[in-house]
């Protein structure tokens, strides 16, 4: 279901193609060697500088997209091209943080397969990991990432899917510092009036792929055909932006967007057009004295499954909806740990405590493991969306959706 497009997959002679390398391979961004090509340029291609050496061997260097403060998400993302079949070996150096994402493969950018444990070598202490990785070439060119790869255009096909759908209205939101747009999707049934709005947000950082993949699965149980989804569709409104730092995502960024700024930081200041747009959504709920809204639940991933939220003995509207949706998750995942970390600083420029510093609603950073197992993480997003939308569907109705 899932892929993206890329210029340039189909293999040219490869004299031309060694030329056409050699010629960049000054600026380090393309090099060459006998046995094949590595590259970036693609969306979400990423990596500092390439040499290549002995014919066979690839030096690459992983360095952030600012110098300013940065989460070690060191994304990673080239295309090797091959001249002949050989076993190649690219050594992956980092200018600050080290190794974090096990290396992932694919022919045709859909299909996804974690390297061998037996052709990666990792060393180094945590921060100053380095990484080889040994592949052999057939004659297809193979991207090599640390997640999989998700652009805009994956968001796209995924969304086109759903066309037909009666109850999902895509619309512009606005766009990015770079001019890319920002989608917001509308999910709700077009013959009753929802007063009551649940706002999803995913890819506030951009190599948070199974944050990403959580969100495709619950936003996909939401838009299902059970009773149950039918029923909290004609009751409540889902507004969902999927991908809220597109320029991060197609620039290969470790967590910033091209302003220099972590979009889960700015949330408070809005000081970027992409932080601004958000703020615009909330506000129009909360202009609306007819709406109402009833939570955020912000996609994220991290090197584990956990629900970061409010803390109980606080009070949000709804009453306990994050205790009472997490303990039916829970319930539905009977040989699954469901880990929560709750607490609140006052003011914090995150979504989970804007949304309750702001509205008192509960906040919910979404996190999954960057290695969880995805077929796991399926079905994390489907009974979590499950849970979600019961629970919801069992609390009081707001006075003025009421009446």
């Amino acid at each position: 279901m899932l892929g993206f497009v890329v210029l340039s997959m189909g293999l040219s002679p490869a004299q031309v193609l060694a030329n056409e390398a050699l010629a960049t391979a000054e600026s380090g961004t393309t090099c060459a060697a006998d046995a094949a090509i590595i590259d970036k340029d693609f969306p979400t291609g990423a990596y500092a500088h390439c040499t290549a050496s002995g014919g066979k061997r690839f030096n690459l260097m992983i360095a952030p997209e600012d110098e300013g403060d940065i989460n070690c998400s060191a994304w990673y993302a080239f295309r090797i091209t091959p001249l002949r079949a050989a076993r190649i070996t690219i050594n992956l150096d980092y200018e600050t943080c080290g190794h974090r994402y096990w290396p992932k493969t694919s022919t045709d950018g859909v299909n996804w397969t974690a390297v061998s444990p037996d052709d990666v070598k990792v060393e180094g202490e945590r921060g100053a990991r380095t990484a080889q990785i040994r592949l052999r070439t057939g004659v297809q060119p193979v991207f090599v990432a640390a997640q999989e790869i998700l652009p805009p255009s994956v968001y796209d096909a995924w969304l086109d899917g759903y066309s037909a759908k009666p109850f999902l209205t895509r619309s512009v939101l606005g766009q990015s510092a770079e001019q890319r747009d920002i989608e917001i999707v509308r999910i709700a049934d077009p013959a009753a009036t929802p007063l009551e709005s649940v706002v999803l947000v995913g890819r506030q950082h951009p190599p948070e792929i199974t944050g990403a993949l959580a969100m495709f699965a619950f936003a996909e149980t939401i838009m299902g055909d059970s009773d149950l989804a039918q029923a909290y569709r004609a009751r409540f409104e889902t507004l969902m932006v999927p991908l809220l730092n597109p320029d991060g995502v197609v620039r290969g960024h470790w967590r910033h967007n091209t302003g220099g700024v972590d979009l889960n930081r700015d949330w408070g200041p809005f000081t970027q057009p992409e932080t601004a747009l958000m703020k615009g959504v909330l506000d129009s709920i909360a202009a609306d004295p007819l709406r109402q809204l009833r939570g955020v639940i912000d996609f994220h991933s991290t090197n584990k499954d956990v629900f970061y939220t409010i803390p109980d003995d606080l009070p949000t509207d709804p009453e306990l909806f994050t205790r009472n949706w997490l303990n039916l998750y829970q319930e539905r995942m009977p040989d699954y740990t469901v880990n929560r970390e709750a607490r609140h600083d006052v003011g914090r420029p995150i979504s989970k405590a804007y949304a309750y510093d702001t509205y008192g609603v509960p906040g919910i950073t979404f996190e999954i493991g960057d290695e969880t197992d995805r077929a796991l993480i399926r079905r994390i997003g489907r009974e979590a969306a499950i849970a979600m939308m019961q629970v919801m569907l069992e609390t009081p109705m707001p006075a003025a959706a009421a009446e």
